[in-house]
């Protein structure tokens, strides 16, 4: 059975007024219709422990690589990080729900990203440069939410760097099927309106992954990091 991860960079975790969650839970809502039998998981980015790429892991890495030891903080965070990777891998259907920050992704889902981005776990270099270990067929769908408007061909349009980000690095790792529903303008449009368009692209984009089936293509599988 295919799985999906919900992945939710929203700080405020439940947050009844966050307009992201509210499209999120009308996504997750159209999806189970559509799919019942469908299996769901989510983290909580600003709830559960995502380690960042701070001293203690680049020690712990440097370790590694030598063949020694690692201390108890260390096995505790590399063991943390290694559950991280292995559910994301163990998913082939992805929705990200996110409030934009600054023109970016908010700082966890930065270091969400750190922790899956692996070398012979989702991609390797070869060669001829680095290559993408999950191409079987995967998706991923960001459900954005922002106050200013990012697809008028302006300014704003070139700074808008979390999709350009996100695509990138999801393309890097093998998976091309990319969507995103954009909540935007929530600043100064009537949100009603916004949410009313939302919701029915999230009920078409529900629709259209409860429908789609992934390969049978096992990705490579090797050690943490390079």
């Amino acid at each position: 059975m295919e799985k999906m991860l919900i992945i939710n960079a929203h700080p405020k975790v439940e947050a009844a007024a966050s307009v992201s969650l509210q499209v999120l839970q009308h996504f997750v809502e159209a999806y189970t219709k559509w799919n019942p039998a469908g299996i769901i998981e989510q983290v909580d980015l600003y709830r559960d422990h995502i380690p960042a790429i701070d001293y203690r892991v680049l020690e712990a890495w440097s370790k590694q690589g030598r063949g020694g030891p690692l201390n108890e903080e260390e096995q505790q965070i590399t063991d943390r990080m290694s559950v991280i990777l292995r559910q994301f891998k163990d998913a082939r259907k992805y929705v990200i729900a996110m409030p934009l920050h600054n023109f970016n992704v908010p700082s966890k889902l930065k270091d969400y990203i750190d922790n899956i981005l692996i070398a012979r776990e989702t991609f390797r270099y070869t060669k001829n440069g680095s290559e993408g270990l999950l191409t079987d067929g995967r998706s991923l769908l960001v459900i954005q939410a922002s106050d200013a408007i990012y697809t008028n061909n302006d300014w704003y349009t070139e700074v808008e760097y979390s999709h350009k980000y996100l695509k990138s690095m999801f393309n890097f790792m093998g998976i091309m099927d990319y969507q995103i529903i954009r909540a935007q303008g929530n600043a100064i449009l009537d949100r009603s309106q916004i949410l009313e368009k939302a919701f029915q692209e999230a009920e078409t984009a529900a629709k259209a992954l409860a429908m789609a089936k992934t390969s049978n293509i096992e990705p490579i599988r090797s050690g943490l990091a390079e």
